[in-house]
């Protein structure tokens, strides 16, 4: 068969190559499975190797003004708006019922202490509300660069645009997570997650 696809003179050459030019010597046996091992290992790396390193970075000595024109969703004066809206549609509503409790006459002044108590109370759950959204909004938020330097110039550029807990994904380290932190001396830190 191996005549077919060497032609006559190749033959010989394909016998000494595949081993086949009668019984192998132990001498060459070994130098075949050495290359094959040599082979195997350069191709498929070394097995042993530590994966790389996962330090906390420093961004800045000093935390101040960290995320502080970080547009959230309606936290803030949009979450106050929002919230007062609130509270004014349930005082109409209020004012227009009669109130529950049966010694308030509709439209005295106490029937007004009690729709404004109903909805100030409506109103601060609405804003604790809306805060805890966008605390939950920012921690999911994730920025992706190439490689850890180009993260931190980045985030030393914009600290004011990165709100703490915001996660870091960094390509070249295996794709590696980290998070913007606060240290205990009051530095702002990548931190490997």
């Amino acid at each position: 068969m191996l005549y077919r696809h060497f032609g006559r003179s190749g033959w010989r050459a394909s016998r000494i190559l595949l081993g086949m030019a009668g019984a192998m010597h132990p001498v060459g046996l070994t130098r075949w499975v050495a290359l094959l091992i040599a082979v195997a290992t350069t191709s498929l790396g070394c097995a042993h190797t530590q994966p790389p390193e996962r330090n906390v970075y420093v961004i800045s000595e000093d935390a101040s003004g960290v995320g502080s024109s970080v547009e959230g969703g309606t936290g803030g004066a949009g979450a106050d708006a929002y919230c007062s809206e609130m509270e004014k549609k349930c005082f109409r509503t209020c004012w227009r019922r009669k109130p529950n409790i049966s010694s308030i006459d509709k439209g005295s002044g106490k029937h007004h202490e009690h729709c404004t108590k109903t909805c100030r109370e409506e109103f601060m759950r609405c804003v604790k509300e809306q805060e805890e959204l966008e605390r939950q909004e920012l921690q999911r938020k994730e920025l992706h660069f190439p490689t850890i330097d180009a993260a931190l110039d980045w985030l030393r550029e914009h600290k004011t645009e990165v709100a703490v807990g915001t996660i870091v994904i960094v390509a070249g380290v295996a794709a590696a997570p980290y998070v913007v932190a606060i240290a205990a001396g009051g530095a702002l830190i990548l931190a490997p997650l």
